[in-house]
């Protein structure tokens, strides 16, 4: 299950749609919580695609050194990562299965339908190694800020 605030579930379906009609990407740091992905930050990222922006993401791997070591700082874990599809389903691709090799984390698709964002799922990539890696559909528990403080205590 991905945990999310809805602040955050709402900036990263928000940064979809300002990148329309190309696909946008970021990271999402926390924690993994009793087999939970829970989210503490969402953190922007450029989309370095320029053959195809329009259905193609990738994060430079200086900018996600850089998430990391954020992270780090903040005693958090990157736990997943989202993009958007412009005028396409919230669903997986053969590409996007592919290109995701961090194993236990969420990746999250939001459809941008003509600028607006409709539908958003997240997958978690499970396997225990790159050739038996596959995505499969986990729930997001979007919660208010005072659901997230009592969880923190």
């Amino acid at each position: 299950m991905l945990v999310i605030k809805k602040q955050d579930y709402e900036a990263l379906r928000k940064h979809g749609e300002e990148t329309y009609p190309f696909e946008c990407c970021g990271a999402l740091l926390g924690r993994f919580d009793s087999g939970a992905r829970v989210v503490e930050q969402t953190v922007r990222c450029g989309n370095t695609r320029t053959d195809r922006p329009q259905d193609r993401y990738q994060i430079d791997p200086k900018e996600l050194l850089s998430i990391e070591r954020h992270a780090a700082r903040q005693k958090l874990e990157i736990v997943g990562f989202y993009h958007s599809h412009p005028d396409h389903p919230a669903q997986w691709s053969q590409t996007d299965l592919a290109e995701a090799h961090w194993l236990m984390c969420s990746y999250v698709i939001t459809s941008v339908e003509k600028g607006a964002a409709s539908r958003t799922n997240s997958f978690v990539l499970l396997g225990q190694s790159e050739d038996e890696k596959r995505l499969e559909t986990e729930e997001i528990s979007i919660l208010e800020v005072t659901e997230v403080q009592s969880l923190c205590h």
